[in-house]
């Protein structure tokens, strides 16, 4: 066989979702992860989100994450971009955004410490991953107003 007749099967590329969750203010809905060994980011303010299961496209691990994550369910998800967590898992992110206007602190949290809205201006202070800060960062350039 020729080399250039042959392809290479490479290993699959891991998958996840997350999800920029704004309220009518603009506030972000910013996640605080479990501080335990084993697990992505550990203590780190993130987006609601997970990896995706086998065979599982990104659209519906990121809707399947937010009920299991926080029982919450939004009706205008819209995927935006996909980005590599190069620093952590590895995974190829993809990032989606919703808008919703509950109370946060009653939302049946199953994983992590806290669910928390915050404004775009006051992001700077909390340890948020990187891939996820730059995520933020390109959704609210693109945003209008």
């Amino acid at each position: 066989m020729h080399p250039d007749t042959t392809t290479a099967q490479e290993p699959a590329t891991a998958r996840g979702a997350v999800a920029i969750i704004t309220n009518r203010r603009g506030e972000l809905l910013m996640h605080l992860r479990d501080d335990i060994l084993g697990i992505a980011w550990p203590g780190h303010w993130s987006l609601l989100g997970g990896g995706a299961d086998d065979g599982e496209l990104p659209n519906q691990a990121i809707v399947r994450e937010l009920d299991e994550e926080a029982g919450l369910t939004v009706a205008d998800l819209t995927e935006l971009f996909a980005s590599r967590d190069v620093q952590g898992s590895g995974q190829l992110i993809s990032f989606f955004c919703a808008t919703w206007d509950g109370d946060e602190a009653a939302l049946p949290l199953a994983e992590g410490v806290k669910l928390q809205f915050f404004a775009p201006e006051h992001l700077d202070i909390l340890t948020i991953p990187p891939f996820i800060r730059d995520g933020i960062h390109r959704y609210l350039a693109t945003r209008p107003g």
